[in-house]
């Protein structure tokens, strides 16, 4: 049996393929979002709360230094999956936490 393509069963599979390629897209875009959504919950308990608060969950970091702001910044850095994740906590001079960034952590 011979099935011939005409131009518009060609348009029909291209359409249908770039239908599932966008919404596959979107499922991983969403699911990333809330993994950044709960990471970001995760460690905004943290902010107001003490260095000494920190370190008792977290422990001692991997790095720390001052920024240009004269703060000290926190780097805790691990991986998962082979993929590294790198935590970072800005501290004031009274010892508080009021700032955080985190890449690559899932």
């Amino acid at each position: 049996m011979i099935i011939l393509l005409t131009m518009r069963n060609i348009f029909l599979i291209k359409l249908f393929f770039l239908l599932t390629v966008l919404t596959n897209c979107e499922t991983v875009k969403k699911k990333t979002d809330e993994i950044v959504e709960k990471e970001n919950e995760k460690l905004s308990k943290y902010i107001g709360k003490t260095l000494n608060n920190l370190q008792m969950d977290l422990g001692k970091p991997d790095e720390d230094f001052k920024n240009e702001k004269g703060n000290t910044v926190l780097v805790y850095n691990s991986k998962k999956y082979l993929v590294p994740c790198e935590r970072r906590f800005e501290i004031d001079y009274k010892s508080i936490v009021i700032g955080f960034v985190s890449n690559g952590c899932f």
